[in-house]
C-alpha cells in the first residue's frame, strides 16, 4: 500500500508540473487541482489511481452527495479529475479515461449573502487606527470594498502597482490578467492607504527592509489569505456582527451596492475582472431579492 501511495504521489506531482508548464496556471489554481486529486486519492484508501474505473468515480460522486458537498464544489472536483485522467490517458498511463460520459451535477443558484452599506461601514471602522496593525487593516478593508478585489488580488499588490495621485490600482487577476481599477478621486481608500504608507508600513519593514508588497505581516512578508481572513473574523467578533462575514463578502457588497446605485452590469463586470457577463448577472438577482424583501416588509399589503 505504501508503494502504491508513493506511486500516486509521484503521478500527481508529474501531472501538476505538466499543467503548470502547458497552461501557466496560477499557484492557487494548481493547489486546487492538487488538493482535489489528493482528496480523491485518500478516499480510495490506497487503491492505485491508474486502476480507477467509471464506477469508482460514480461511487465517489455519490459519497459527496450523501455528505452534503455542494454542486459547485463537486463540479470543480470533476474539472480537476477530468484534467488529471486526460493527462494519464494522453501519456498512455491508462487505456481508458474513467471520467468520460460523466455529467456535471446540476448547480443550484447560490446567491451571495447581502450586506448593508451600514454594516460595511461598521466593519471597516472596527480596526484600531492608533496602531500600525489597525492602520494596515483599515487600509486593506477600504481598498477591498472600494475596488471589489479578490483576496488573492489584494495581498498580491505591490507598492508600485498603486497610483494614489491618479486614483488607480493595477490588479493581477485570474489567469494573470491585468486590469486597472479606480480608487475614486477623493475616496476613503486613497486617504487610508496614504495614512498607512506614511504612518504604518515602516513598522512592518523592521524585520525585512526590501519587501515590495503593499500590505505586510508582522514578519515583514506579504499577508497571506488565511491571515487576512482571521483579521476579518477578529473584527466581526469584536464588533458583534454576523459571523458568516468573510473577506469575499466585501467583494459581493461592492458589486451589489454599485448596482443598487445605478451602475450597469458591463461596468461592474470590468471592475470585478469577470471573463463572462453571465457571472456578473448574479448580482441583479441579489438586488431584486433585496428589493422584494424591502417591499414585503414595508408595503401595507406586502
Amino acid at each position: 500500500m505504501r508503494s502504491s501511495k508513493n506511486s500516486s504521489q509521484k503521478i500527481i506531482d508529474s501531472y501538476i508540473d505538466s499543467i503548470w508548464i502547458e497552461k501557466g496556471l496560477s499557484k492557487n489554481t494548481l493547489e486546487s487541482y492538487r488538493s482535489d486529486v489528493l482528496i480523491f486519492s485518500s478516499w480510495l484508501e490506497g487503491k492505485d489511481l491508474t486502476l480507477v474505473d467509471h464506477s469508482i468515480i460514480l461511487d465517489y460522486l455519490s459519497y459527496r452527495l450523501k455528505n452534503g458537498y455542494s454542486s459547485k464544489s463537486t463540479s470543480r472536483f470533476l474539472s480537476s479529475i477530468r484534467s488529471f485522467y486526460s493527462y494519464l490517458h494522453f501519456n498512455s498511463m491508462i487505456s481508458n479515461n474513467p471520467t468520460i460520459k460523466i455529467d456535471n451535477p446540476k448547480r443550484t443558484l447560490s446567491l451571495p449573502k447581502p450586506i448593508s452599506e451600514d454594516d460595511v461601514e461598521k466593519l471597516i471602522s472596527c480596526p484600531d487606527i492608533k496602531t500600525p496593525i489597525g492602520l494596515r487593516d483599515r487600509a486593506m478593508l477600504e481598498l477591498l470594498y472600494a475596488c471589489g478585489l479578490r483576496i488573492s488580488e489584494l495581498i498580491d499588490i505591490d507598492v508600485i502597482n498603486i497610483n494614489l495621485r491618479q486614483g488607480i490600482v493595477q490588479v493581477i487577476g485570474k489567469g494573470q490578467k491585468e486590469r486597472l481599477v479606480p480608487l475614486g478621486q477623493e475616496g476613503h481608500a486613497i486617504e487610508w492607504i496614504e495614512k498607512y504608507l506614511q504612518q504604518g508600513r515602516d513598522y512592518f519593514l523592521q524585520k525585512r527592509k526590501n519587501n515590495s508588497k503593499l500590505f505586510l505581516s508582522n514578519r515583514g512578508v506579504a499577508m497571506s489569505r488565511q491571515a487576512f481572513w482571521y483579521r476579518i473574523k477578529h473584527y466581526v467578533s469584536i464588533c458583534d456582527m454576523d459571523d458568516s462575514l468573510s473577506p469575499h463578502t466585501l467583494r459581493h457588497a461592492f458589486a451589489t451596492h454599485l448596482l443598487n446605485h445605478g451602475a450597469d452590469l458591463r461596468t461592474i463586470q470590468l471592475l470585478l475582472g469577470h471573463s463572462s457577463l453571465t457571472t456578473t448577472q448574479i448580482y441583479t438577482q441579489v438586488a431584486n431579492k433585496r428589493m422584494q424583501e424591502i417591499h414585503n416588509k414595508h408595503h401595507p399589503r406586502g
